[in-house]
């Protein structure tokens, strides 16, 4: 079996947020950092050279393969904010629905911007996601 490539590194947040050249990405992505630390009540970790994950937990593949992966993170990219959350599809939808504009795919949710969806809606979603995971974990 590989081995997952993206895992959890002691590079700064900060000084990867820094990095970001467009004002808005870098604005949006302080923004989510403090949005994420007041939801989650985590710190924030590097995950590989991009991800900004919040907390940590084992995920069990069908295959029986395990890695251990955050619940929530994020990552400000170039063509828009990759929003990472750990829902079954069952309890992401309703979120999503609600959300405002985003694209969505297997993993990842898609926004250009933090002004394009619902900051309540957000953070429930947000919560949600840790809260099903912690309770998995008991």
């Amino acid at each position: 079996m590989s081995e997952i490539k993206t895992k959890a590194t002691t590079d700064s947040v900060e000084d990867f947020l820094n990095t970001i050249e467009h004002p808005g990405r870098k604005a949006d992505g302080l923004k989510l950092l403090q949005l994420f630390i007041e939801v989650t009540g985590e710190e924030p970790v590097m995950w590989g050279p991009s991800i900004i994950g919040f907390g940590k937990y084992n995920y069990k593949y069908p295959s029986g393969k395990e890695m251990e992966w955050f619940p929530v993170g994020f990552s400000p990219r170039k063509q828009s904010i990759s929003i990472y959350v750990m829902l079954e599809k069952k309890d992401l939808e309703p979120f999503l629905a609600k959300l405002g504009k985003h694209k969505k795919s297997k993993g990842c949710i898609y926004i250009n911007k933090m002004s394009d969806v619902d900051e309540e809606i957000f953070r429930k979603m947000i919560h949600t996601s840790i809260h099903l995971i912690q309770s998995k974990k008991q």
